[in-house]
């Protein structure tokens, strides 16, 4: 994808080039008067493109079909440049997740298919829609991510379009395992529920297992990597919970992905050959440094501690 200012301009005059050659075509039909405008459109375009003149010749050039045949060419054809053009216009935000999607594939070696979020269910219902489906290799129990980490699974799929469930569902689970132990658990979706933190409810499966905040977690693979590959970033620890009663240790995770914002995603149609592990993961949080308290003494004056320690004594 190519975005510039002399492409758009190419493919605009082209679009306005084949809609006055369909009216010359109304018009005139075969004239030498439309064939005049469809060299010189062809010449002033310098053959670049020589979809310019390829349309002056359906107006001027020999052979059967008659006009009809020949404006349903060029209706065609302005058609495939307006598709063409609209495919340009991707947003400076849009190429910037892109990016981001095409880096984090590369490192994790997943073979992906790129596709934008198109609709959002309604109610408590996390999941999103995306424009693409079977006939771009996309299948169920497929991972979804973007240029950060984890974004969900692939619930149902049409010809053009996906479904995918959020990892924010109440109802999605995912395997994980924290950097740089190894240790193993899963993430819970908080769901959308009033006053909640949005964040995943984390798990591990060790009860002697020790969490401290600023772990970063990435997915443990699935079986066959269906429905998650392994390696994808997923959040980082934020809170450690009250451990009071509980047999394994609990956290609540930060997730590396804004789900309020929503764009190009990334279909992962072929797992790794190989655990990428935590390469992937973006650098850990600097832990906050401890704050030291300096103490002054004044020459000649007594501390407290050591006149209690004299009156203790007597």
């Amino acid at each position: 994808m190519h975005d510039t200012r002399r492409t758009r301009a190419v493919l605009g005059v082209l679009i306005v080039a084949a809609l006055v050659l369909i009216t010359m075509s109304y018009r005139a039909g075969r004239s030498s008067v439309a064939g005049g405008i469809g060299s010189a459109g062809a010449a002033v375009l310098g053959g670049a493109e020589n979809l310019a003149t390829s349309a002056g010749h359906l107006v001027t050039g020999s052979g059967s079909g008659g006009s009809s045949g020949q404006v349903q060419a060029l209706q065609k054809q302005v058609v495939q440049l307006n598709t063409q053009l609209a495919q340009e216009r991707l947003s400076k935000s849009d190429y910037a997740q892109l990016r981001r999607l095409l880096a984090l594939a590369g490192q994790g070696g997943y073979r992906i298919v790129a596709a934008t979020v198109i609709a959002t269910a309604q109610g408590f219902q996390q999941k999103v829609t995306l424009d693409a489906g079977s006939a771009d290799g996309v299948r169920p129990q497929e991972t979804v991510v973007n240029g950060h980490g984890l974004v969900g699974q692939v619930t149902s799929v049409t010809a053009h379009t996906a479904t995918v469930l959020l990892a924010t569902a109440s109802t999605s689970q995912v395997g994980v395992e924290l950097a740089p132990s190894g240790q193993l658990g899963f993430v819970a979706g908080p769901g959308r529920t009033p006053g909640g933190t949005g964040q995943f409810e984390l798990q591990v499966l060790d009860g002697n297992a020790v969490l401290r905040p600023g772990e970063q977690l990435v997915t443990s693979a699935s079986v066959n990597s269906r429905p998650f590959v392994a390696g994808v970033p997923v959040g980082v620890i934020s809170r450690v919970q009250n451990r009071a009663g509980a047999l394994t240790a609990k956290a609540l995770v930060r997730p590396y992905v804004n789900f309020t914002a929503l764009g190009v995603v990334g279909i992962v149609v072929v797992p790794p050959r190989h655990d990428p592990k935590f390469s992937v993961l973006p650098p850990a949080p600097k832990a906050k440094p401890t704050p030291t308290v300096t103490v002054t003494v004044t020459p000649g004056t007594r501390s407290a501690g050591a006149v209690a320690g004299r009156r203790g004594g007597g």
